[in-house]
């Protein structure tokens, strides 16, 4: 079972480890830079290293940096990320959990999802209990987590006013994680996504990576599970809906640690995923 895991250490949001260093990337502030680079990226981490250079939504583009410019008190000091977020877990994940998109002062500060915020202390504390992640908190990627066979990513890689993205920024932002899906083919056996947004947002990037996905379009609902059938003869996909871990749900009962567990032990099964 493959293992990320991010350097040892204190420090700031500085280059997440694995990330390929190319040539700076062409036009990064086209609209068809992330359809144009996810087709050519040969590797997960080359993928990642090409989202991070990622500006072709002016108006994420703009939020993310003046969110890094003003800060906040409790993060007198940092040196924010203020890119867009690659995703984070081995390139050879069986599970892949799906977001929404970084939080401004979680994933936006720090440089890695669901990281330094209180949505992915509740994700990284199920994760570590159904025995996926090396420890239950993330606060920074000097951390030492490590995440054992799954992966977490998102359909929207900037952070958003208001954690809104719009409809264009999402379709815009898709090509990346179909790109993501397709790379993780091989081995990805089990998707779990958080919420309506990003099961929305997943649904044409699992019918791009590989997988039929039935007319009309499931609805999300937490607890969902259905298999999407393989158009390529390679394996099926187990497909599972989950509540967001946001602190609106988490603060009022509508999401339990239990509730996240059980999906997640669910979904982890279905992926063939045996905890270290």
């Amino acid at each position: 079972m493959s293992v990320s895991e991010g350097p040892e250490g204190p420090g700031r949001a500085e280059r997440p480890e694995g990330l390929e260093q190319p040539e700076p990337p062409e036009r990064p502030d086209a609209p068809d830079y992330p359809l144009r680079e996810a087709a050519r990226a040969p590797s997960v981490p080359a993928l990642d290293e090409r989202v991070t250079h990622c500006r072709a939504c002016p108006r994420l583009v703009a939020w993310r940096e003046q969110v890094a410019r003003e800060g906040r008190r409790a993060y007198a000091g940092w040196d924010y990320w203020a890119r867009p977020v690659p995703g984070f877990g081995p390139d050879d994940a069986r599970l892949l959990v799906i977001g929404l998109a970084p939080a401004a002062h979680g994933g936006n500060r720090t440089g890695r999802m669901f990281t330094g915020d209180r949505s992915g202390d509740v994700l990284y504390a199920a994760l570590h209990q159904v025995g996926l992640a090396s420890r239950p908190d993330a606060t920074d990627i000097h951390d030492g987590l490590r995440l054992y066979g799954v992966r977490v990513t998102a359909p929207v890689h900037c952070a958003p006013p208001a954690n809104k993205p719009t409809p264009l920024e999402r379709d815009t932002c898709r090509p990346w994680l179909a790109g993501e899906l397709r790379l993780l083919r091989p081995t990805v056996r089990a998707v779990v996504v958080l919420g309506a947004f990003g099961w929305q947002a997943a649904l044409p990037a699992l019918a791009a990576g590989g997988w039929s996905v039935p007319r009309p379009r499931p609805a999300f609902a937490h607890g969902a599970h259905l298999t999407l059938d393989a158009t390529d003869q390679g394996p099926d996909l187990e497909l599972f809906g989950c509540y967001h871990v946001s602190q609106r749900n988490t603060f009022t009962g509508r999401l339990t640690p239990d509730m996240l567990i059980d999906v997640l032990s669910r979904a982890a099964d279905a992926a063939g995923l045996t905890p270290p």
